[in-house]
């Protein structure tokens, strides 16, 4: 088996939708800190598990110095954002997101055994 991660750098705002009064109701920003795992059993064509500019153009690419709650269809929430880059990225079973130094959640695909591979 082989594994690969990237981790990935971005900045982006958001406001979270709370069933609670919390100043994070309010537009922020965060320096995120995006780390994404992946596997294979067997190496792609060129020799690879996927490659690491296309996973940071996914996630960069797309994220980066965006309103995330304009960006994405869901709350973004940093458990939310962890479980979409695992969505996106058929090699991917795991991923961290920081939001600040000191929070982060991790979203780790239970079924990805061999789903991906």
């Amino acid at each position: 088996m082989y594994y690969v991660t990237k981790r990935i750098e971005i900045s982006a705002s958001h406001r979270l939708e709370l069933s609670y009064p919390s100043k994070c109701s309010r537009l922020h920003g965060h320096n995120w800190v995006i780390t994404v795992y992946c596997r294979a059993r067997e190496l792609n064509a060129d020799g690879m598990v996927c490659d690491f500019s296309h996973i940071k153009e996914l996630i960069h690419g797309y994220l980066d110095h965006g309103n995330l709650n304009e960006l994405l269809p869901f709350n973004p929430t940093a458990e939310n954002i962890a479980r979409w880059i695992v969505d996106r990225i058929p090699e991917c079973y795991k991923a961290r997101v920081q939001e600040s130094e000191g929070n982060e959640a991790i979203y780790i695909d239970d079924n990805a055994t061999d789903a991906c591979i």
